[in-house]
Formats: structure tokens, C-alpha cells, sequence
């Protein structure tokens, strides 16, 4: 059975070498590369099944590097990064990444993360699917497409997970803590904020809508309002 690969893009190549080390101690299979640019490149050529993403990089940083990943497919992202503050998490987060985590960080955690986006990205062979269809939006799991008035949106995995999950239940209110497990899976070690940023992201994306929308439920959540 074929190893599962991982591309490893961070500029400090001893962090890089480390990570190898480790990936390679469980079972992986990874290639390491240095700049954005070569992530971006190396994401067709090695075609990973995740890739451990640094932020402040040559060439091209890491947020760059993700949005052009995030044109090309759906290829689960962890952030690496030096910088704490909220401003990148949430950056990082509305362009499509899966998980971040800050450097340093204990080798432990960051494979228990990467397990964990791996099983919720990998779909059980022979999984029930479908497609939702209301007045001007169709939401397709196959394909994991969004038609919005006629018009294919572009949106990165989660918020296309979230979309789903919220109009599969039309009208039904969800916490956030209910959310991110339904989502992101139970083990997810984020806040509750990543909620926050990804309906913010369904809002710009789909405006101004009576038919239907994500709305907010002061004090509880968010459910996915459908008109009578």
C-alpha cells in the first residue's frame, strides 16, 4: 500500500529536516521544498496528500502560497508559523487553510494534527452523498461545487463543509462548539472564532439573500435560514 505523502515548505531547512524525521518515523512519505513557490509547483507534481505550510517565506510567503493552492484543488493545508498574532490565524483560516499551529511546537501535537485533517479530509469509499438545491444556490457534495445564481463560487474546503452542513439542516440552530465538531472534527484544537470567519466569508461571498442565508442567533450560533 502506497505510503501517504506530505509536502514539507518551510525556508529554515533544519525545522524542515526535523519534520521529515519525524513524518518519516510514522509512516510517511514527504519531500521537502524551501519558498512558496516551489510549494505551489511541487503541490502538482508530488501530488500530497497534505502540506505543512510556513508563513514568512522568500520568494513567496506562505499566504500567497495558499491561495494559489487553493485555485488548484482542495489539498488539506497546516500553517507553520513563528507569528502568534490573531491577525494571520485568521488570515491563514479564511483563505482555506485546514489547522495552525505556532512555532515552536511539541512534534506530538503537530502528527496528532495532521492525523486528525487527514481523516476528516479522506471520504469512506461508497459514502453517502447528495445534492442540495434551493431557490438560486446548489450545493453539490460530489463535486464539492457551489452554483450561486447562476454562477460557480470558489470556496476553499471548510467553507464549503460549513455550507453543507448548515443547509443540510435548513432552519436548525447550531452552536459554535457544535459546529466546529461537526466540521472540524472533535479534536480540533482551535477557537471558536474559526467559526466566525468562515460564515463571515459565506456572507461576502452570497449577499443579501431573502430566500436563504446564514444567519446569526444571538447568544446560541448560526443555522442556515430558509424563507417559507
Amino acid at each position: 500500500m502506497p505510503k501517504t505523502k506530505i509536502l514539507i515548505c518551510d525556508d529554515d531547512r533544519h525545522i524542515a529536516e526535523l519534520l521529515t524525521l519525524y513524518l518519516r518515523k510514522e509512516g510517511y512519505d514527504t519531500k521537502e521544498v524551501y519558498n512558496g513557490a516551489d510549494a505551489v509547483r511541487e503541490c502538482g507534481r508530488f501530488a500530497p496528500s497534505l502540506i505543512l505550510l510556513d508563513i514568512m517565506m522568500p520568494e513567496m510567503d506562505g499566504t500567497q502560497a495558499l491561495s494559489e493552492i487553493r485555485r488548484a484543488g482542495a489539498t488539506p493545508v497546516i500553517l507553520l508559523t513563528a507569528k502568534g498574532e490573531t491577525f494571520d490565524k485568521v488570515l491563514g483560516l479564511s483563505l482555506g487553510a485546514d489547522d495552525y499551529i505556532v512555532k515552536p511546537f511539541d512534534p506530538k501535537e503537530l502528527i496528532a494534527r495532521i492525523k486528525a485533517v487527514l481523516r476528516r479530509s479522506v471520504k469512506p469509499e461508497g459514502e453517502a452523498s447528495g445534492v442540495l438545491a434551493f431557490d438560486g444556490l446548489t450545493v453539490s457534495q460530489p463535486t464539492y461545487t457551489v452554483v450561486y445564481r447562476g454562477a460557480k463560487l470558489d470556496l476553499p474546503p471548510k467553507e464549503f463543509e460549513l455550507l453543507y452542513y448548515l443547509a443540510s439542516h435548513p432552519n436548525r440552530v447550531f452552536t459554535r462548539e457544535q459546529l466546529l465538531d461537526s466540521v472540524w472534527g472533535y479534536d480540533f484544537m482551535g477557537d471558536t472564532r474559526t467559526v466566525d470567519v468562515h460564515v463571515k466569508r459565506l456572507r461576502e461571498k452570497m449577499p443579501g439573500e431573502d430566500a436563504f442565508g446564514v444567519k446569526t442567533v444571538w447568544g446560541v450560533g448560526y443555522k442556515f435560514e430558509v424563507a417559507e
